[in-house]
């Protein structure tokens, strides 16, 4: 067990640090950043699982009275000192003097009852009624309009639709001859000193009824029927009403139930017997049933049935003996005096296993009904939900043996608790216990019970109180508690000594308290707020008897006690007051035990909860309420520094249990918490429990949604979490730990620092959520004093529906709750707009009020919309740019929390204004605010990868790239229509066109720079664009995806920018991609514009140069192999729709560029085509006879085969020319020589169909010239190879050389000829000449006048 440190020496440990100037402390917790949202939902959860543990912490009554083999028992909680007595006398009023006047005579008849509902006592006196306003003191009305005698008066609801509106209650006055009804209003009005209450009017209605039966014991149902049971002759009978006389009833009638129309399967012997009359009668509302007691102790039960029947359910008799085997030998139950004298309904909320009923009898049992488990043959009602099972007696509860005599009590009248003097947690044997034998009234509420029997003295009762003991029948974590007072040992059976049952029985404190006067009545003080019983849906509620849970959200319980001397009030005295004595015993005195008792008996955690209220102060800490409502209470500073010592020294220290725990990274273990945490977790759950869960609106009378949780309600639960923080924030080190605390001091282990670590945590988590949720509710009493509904109803579907559905926390912890906050607070900056008024007041009441939901963004967003406000209404345009260059500012400012919908508002504002900085400047800010990281960027950057988290920024940066490009187009579009218009505006159009581009291209955003030049481009804009060359135009159409504008714009930047040689290798990466689907003419045409490009390049110094011109090179081989790829294309198209995949063959030639082998191999070579094979060999410059021979054999073998020899000349001088034309001087492709002989050989084999001088004017024709010819047939002529050996074919050789000099004299004649004349070889050709002559044939006379004329020309020119 912990000690109390500090109480014996109130200077150790932290005792002064309570001023929060200790040095001793480690570090305070570090504050949750503003919104936190993780952190708020932890500590949401732990508030959760403080809900469940209260729910679950006191068994249900039901649970205590149902222990199998306990049907009866007899344990209470019996103390001397007053502090632990359940009730205290709180005040008595008298009654007022005014009333004395009327008892004149000695022989005066008078009654007296309650009406709290009312706030009024009734006293009749004879003839006279008087309504006693006891919270005013002295008040009265009077009622003396009847002649006869009042003997019985209450108070009823009245059927709908009777009566006027204002009528809410009804007064039944019963007479001996007369039943008498008269309309009450009752108005809730403040007083001077701010107390509420009830100001009444009395309504003659005419209902009035002659009895011969004296009436009382008269009681209402929730619908307005009324019941009441006959003095004489114990009949139940129904008073009936309607608003008019009818055919078939009278205005008012009495009903009498025991003689006719009661439904019942019971039979009927006659009318009540005279010794077993109905004594009393008792509603149960929640039920809709009433019950009877009769003079012999049975009890029957009646549901109301249509209008003037009822249905009798059933009867329970024979009570006594049901009592006394469920208690053998008991004392109290005695049959000379058993009697039942009061029947009180069990309310469900107080035993959710519905025990029902609880008889009273004369000597304080209490006998418990509830339904038994066989279902009743005539269930409950008509129009009920179905068979219920009927009432049966479950449990007595004997009463106490062992209670003091008041004169035995320890002073129970003191204010200031003085000299206890008892240390020991057992009470000293009492020397008189008093036995209660003559109890005459009870009453009961919420699991407590008082009850009056006439005192020893004349003009004093005795009063018994009864209170649950929770120290003995909850789970608070109490390490024990007194042991209980053993009950005596002739009935100990029923009731176990034996080994303790899993459920608690029932335990009660006892006590008896004496009063001045004789009893008329008793009943509970109504709570005038009960907070604590707004228990929302889906909040495990705590029963209403675990007072430890509501203590700190409702006042006290009270009941009020009518004697003939005045009005009593008792008040309950809860575990918090208990707590207060003791701490006040302790300063007073020193003496700690009471404490450490209090601290075992009720569990640690509860302990510090309570200590945290008192320290704090609470608007329910003053017994009995008598604060006006929400006005806490506090208590001395003295007081309170005691209750934050015992709260640090009780709380003791976190803990670390070493254990595996799957889902932790380590699996080391879990912190078990503090005294001190858990105690704030209990207390601030307590507090916020009425509306943790509650929807903030609900939909009101007239339509629209109103708040649903009550202001007054909120204010309270506001001003008791204020003190709470406010006592935190002015002690931080309520939870620091203390050096000198605990072993960690010496040596702190990891694990135990893991354990401060996580209470510090979860501390700082608990605090942020109490100051968040204390400006939550400051903001919905905010938007109720703009009228909720009429905000609500503004603002978007969406956000309607969230608003509507929305609970407090997921207002408090949750997105949704940020986001539905932001926009109601919009709406309300809106209708401040709208009224023109300024959004200063509204803003900064936001601010200190409720920071967290109206941050300074917010604020400076609201300015700057109140900026643009002002811009739009203004007519100075200097002004207007003012304005509008202050919204600018601050709506840059508040950027990042600016919603997407808002800014393109904002921008289309700016846009309408003709405020281009704005229009273009705020979402490109907005781009770089919306991607703080620039993972947006990094993304585009990488390519825009698939199922990359980062493709969200980069969403959000083009999102806000649009508005910039939309804005542009907007000004672009005045800009024409204006031109076309030619109307003048006060902002020219153009200009703020103008003004638009240069800051969209002034801009330093690339991804930005990059979305406009595509935009720029699909607008038909790429010729301005490139001859503007912004600073990231390169980068732009370099980078991917690549494609053919892109290149296209690129390589004609690259010109522009005076770079030609990049300009090549764009064209030549254009040209050769595989990407695109490019025809081959557009290829070969950016190969050749490549080459022109390359070619532009300046001559640079050194290696540049050299590569330059390397890669001009490889430009125009690639162009040569290009053309011979068109060239080979063209001539295999009319065969591209070839079957046996020939076709696709010849279509993959238009699909790439390919390699001169690939031609060659793949296409020339299979194809069979001799002029590609001949260009192939022309372009690749690849000399190899073997290969160039053959096709020249073939081209002469297909231009030769099968003609006649005239036809077939033609042929070879159609096919060779073109080709020699083509390719000479190539010996690659035109191997000259070669062509020569088989020109030769053809004219030799065709002698008489070919002329002289056919071969060698065919090769002259080929281009080659005549020098080279003549050099070739020259070589033939000397060779002697055959077939030149042969001297026929010698002389034919010498005639086609004659013809050839000819030519060529012919042709060096002929002015600007080729063939020069100063390179003609005349002396040569003379001498050659000479030795032709000498070795004709005399026969060739042709051949012979041909050389003797060129001897002549060579002469006479030369």
């Amino acid at each position: 067990m912990a000690t109390f440190h500090g109480f014996s020496q109130s200077t150790s440990g932290p005792t002064a640090s309570v001023n929060g100037k200790s040095k001793l402390m480690q570090g305070a917790p570090k504050p949750v950043p503003v919104l936190d949202l993780p952190a708020l939902q932890n500590a949401s959860h732990v508030l959760q699982e403080q809900f469940t543990k209260d729910a679950q912490a006191i068994p249900d009554l039901g649970e205590m009275l149902s222990i199998p083999g306990m049907q009866s028992s007899a344990s209470y909680s019996v103390f001397p000192d007053d502090y632990r007595v359940p009730f205290q006398k709180r005040r008595l009023i008298g009654i007022p003097e005014g009333l004395f006047q009327y008892y004149n005579t000695t022989s005066v008849t008078t009654h007296m009852g309650l009406m709290p509902e009312i706030e009024r006592v009734w006293i009749t006196i004879d003839h006279n009624l008087f309504l006693w306003d006891y919270v005013e003191g002295q008040e009265l009305s009077s009622f003396v309009d009847q002649p006869d005698v009042i003997t019985h008066v209450a108070l009823v609801k009245p059927k709908p639709g009777v009566f006027i509106d204002e009528i809410t209650s009804l007064l039944v006055i019963c007479t001996p001859v007369s039943v008498l009804l008269i309309g009450v209003s009752a108005t809730p009005v403040t007083t001077v000193n701010n107390r509420t209450r009830k100001e009444i009017k009395l309504y003659a209605t005419d209902m009035t009824i002659s009895s011969d039966v004296e009436m009382t014991s008269v009681i209402g149902t929730q619908d307005g029927r009324i019941f009441m049971c006959g003095v004489q002759d114990g009949c139940l009978y129904e008073l009936h009403y309607q608003e008019k006389e009818g055919w078939f009833g009278k205005r008012v009638q009495l009903i009498n139930h025991s003689l006719g129309t009661v439904q019942s399967l019971i039979p009927r012997l006659g009318g009540p017997k005279s010794e077993d009359r109905i004594m009393t009668v008792v509603a149960d509302h929640p039920r809709g049933c009433f019950y009877t007691l009769s003079s012999r102790n049975a009890i029957a039960v009646y549901k109301p049935t249509t209008d003037k029947n009822i249905q009798h359910v059933q009867t329970v008799s024979n009570i006594y003996k049901a009592a006394s085997d469920k208690a053998p030998g008991s004392p109290a139950l005695a049959p000379q005096n058993f009697q039942i004298i009061s029947l009180h309904v069990v309310s469900p909320t107080e035993s959710r296993s519905d025990i029902q009923l609880m008889a009273m009898t004369s000597n304080g049992a209490g006998l418990y009904f509830a339904p038994s488990n066989v279902p009743s043959v005539y269930g409950y009602g008509g129009g009920g939900t179905g068979v219920t099972r009927p009432l049966q007696l479950l449990h007595v509860r004997l009463p106490p043996s062992n209670v003091l005599h008041p004169d035995e009590q320890s002073n129970p009248y003191h204010a200031t608790p003085i000299g206890y003097g008892l240390s020991q947690s057992t009470p000293s044997t009492p020397s008189r216990p008093y036995i209660m034998s003559k109890l005459e009234n009870s009453c009961r509420d919420a699991g407590l019970t008082i009850a009056a029997q006439p005192g020893d003295l004349d003009g004093t009762d005795y009063i018994l109180c009864l209170a649950p003991d929770l120290t003995k029948i909850g789970s608070l974590g109490q390490l024990h508690g007194p042991p209980v007072h053993q009950p005596p040992p002739q009935y100990q059976n029923s009731f176990g000594a034996v080994a303790g049952p899993s459920r608690p029985p029932l335990t009660e404190y006892a006590t008896i308290l004496s009063i001045p006067g004789r009893t008329w009545a008793m009943a509970p003080v109504p709570q005038v707020t009960s907070p604590a019983s707004l228990n929302p849906p889906n909040t495990p509620s705590p029963n209403v008897i675990n007072e430890l849970a509501n203590q700190f959200s409702e006042p006290a319980r009270q009941f009020m006690i009518l004697t003939n001397v005045g009005l009593t009030f008792l008040v309950k005295r809860r575990a918090l007051d208990y707590l207060k004595d003791v701490i006040e015993e302790f300063q007073a005195e020193g003496n700690a035990q009471p404490l450490i008792e209090f601290r075992d008996s009720f569990g640690r955690d509860q302990t510090c909860a309570m200590l945290l209220a008192i320290a704090s102060g609470n608007t329910f800490l003053d017994v009995g309420g008598q604060s006006a409502v929400g006005t806490i209470t506090t208590v001395s500073p003295e007081l309170a520094a005691v209750a934050k010592q015992a709260f640090y020294d009780f709380g003791e220290r976190p803990m670390w249990a070493e254990r595996v725990t799957y889902g932790t990274s380590e699996g080391s273990g879990t912190a078990i918490f503090s005294g001190r945490r858990e105690g704030l977790a209990l207390y601030l759950a307590r507090l916020v429990r009425p509306l943790w869960k509650a929807k903030l609106t609900k939909v009101g009378p007239n339509g629209l949604h109103e708040s649903s949780v009550p202001d007054d309600t909120l204010i309270t639960v506001q001003k008791n979490l204020f003190a709470l923080k406010e006592l935190l924030d002015t002690n931080p080190h309520l939870f620091h730990s203390a050096p000198g605390d605990h072993a960690g001091a010496r040596s702190a282990g990891a694990s135990e620092q893991e354990a401060w670590k996580a209470e510090q945590t979860s501390v700082s988590q608990l605090m942020a959520l109490l100051a968040r949720t204390i400006e939550a509710i400051s903001f919905v009493l905010l938007l109720c004093d703009h009228r909720l509904g009429e905000l609500v109803r503004q603002c978007e579907p969406d956000v309607q529906n969230l608003v509507t559905s929305m609970t407090y926390e997921e207002l408090i912890t949750d997105q949704k709750g940020v986001t539905a906050a932001r926009a109601l607070v919009n709406v309300v900056i809106n209708q401040q707009i709208g009224q023109q008024i300024s959004v200063d007041t509204v803003s900064e009441v936001l601010q200190q009020r409720c920071g967290s939901f109206c941050s300074t963004d917010d604020v400076m967003l609201y300015k700057a919309r109140e900026n643009v406000r002002k811009a739009v209404e203004t007519r100075n345009a200097t002004e207007r740019q003012t304005w509008l260059s202050e919204s600018l500012r601050l709506f840059m400012k508040g950027a990042r929390i600016l919603e997407f919908d808002q800014l393109r508002e904002i921008v289309g504002d700016y846009q309408q204004l003709s405020y281009a900085k704005g229009a273009v400047e705020l979402p490109l800010h907005c781009a770089q605010a919306f991607d703080p990281d620039s993972q947006g960027l990094e993304y585009w950057h990488a390519g825009c990868p698939d199922n990359d988290p980062r493709a969200t920024f980069y969403e959000k940066r083009t999102n806000c790239y649009g508005l910039v490009l939309d804005s542009v187009e907007v000004f672009e579009e005045r800009s024409a229509n204006t031109k076309r218009q030619n109307s003048l505006s006060t902002d020219d159009p153009e200009t703020v066109r103008s003004h638009a581009y240069e800051l969209a291209f002034s801009a330093e955003d690339e991804m930005f720079h990059s979305t406009l030049y595509d935009w720029l481009i699909q607008r038909g804009m790429a010729d301005e664009l490139l001859e503007m060359r912004p600073a990231y135009l390169e980068a732009h159409l370099r980078r991917g995806p690549v494609t053919v504008q892109k290149f296209q714009l690129l390589w004609q930047f690259y010109v522009k920018d005076c770079q030609p040689l990049r300009a090549a290798e764009v064209l030549g990466a254009l040209a050769e991609s595989a990407e695109f689907d490019l025809p081959l003419e557009s290829r070969v045409e950016y190969l050749t514009l490549a080459v022109g490009n390359a070619k532009s390049h300046p001559v640079s110094v050194g290696s540049k140069h050299e590569s330059a011109i390397a890669f001009l090179t490889e430009l125009e081989e690639k162009l040569d192999v290009a053309q011979v790829q068109l060239e080979l294309y063209n001539t295999l198209h009319p065969h591209i729709d070839d079957p046996d995949g020939v076709g696709d063959r010849i279509k993959l030639l238009s699909k790439r560029l390919m390699t001169v082998t690939e031609l060659y191999q793949e296409y020339a070579e299979p194809f069979d085509l001799p002029t590609i094979k001949l260009l192939i060999l022309h372009v690749s410059q690849h000399r190899d006879e073997n290969i160039v021979r053959p096709i020249w054999n073939k081209i002469f073998e297909e231009a030769i085969e099968g003609l006649d020899p005239q036809v077939a000349a033609d042929r070879i001088v159609s096919k060779v020319v073109p080709l020699g034309q083509r390719f000479y001087p190539s010996d690659s492709a035109f191997p000259l020589r070669h062509i020569a002989s088989l020109l030769v050989r053809f004219r030799l084999a065709n002698k008489d169909a070919v002329p002289h001088g056919w071969a060698p004017r065919i090769l002259v024709q080929c281009g080659v010239p005549y020098h080279e010819v003549w050099d070739i047939f020259h070589e033939m002529y000397e060779s002697q190879i055959p077939p030149f050996n042969e001297q026929v074919n010698v002389q034919a050789i010498s005639s086609d050389i004659a013809v050839l000099l000819s030519d060529w004299l012919e042709e060096a004649k002929r002015p600007q000829s080729p063939a020069a004349r100063s390179e003609f070889p005349v002396f040569r050709i003379d001498q050659t000449v000479d030795q032709y002559l000498d070795e004709l044939e005399p026969s060739r006379t042709e051949t012979k006048a041909i050389y003797e004329n060129v001897k002549r020309q060579l002469r006479r020119n030369w």
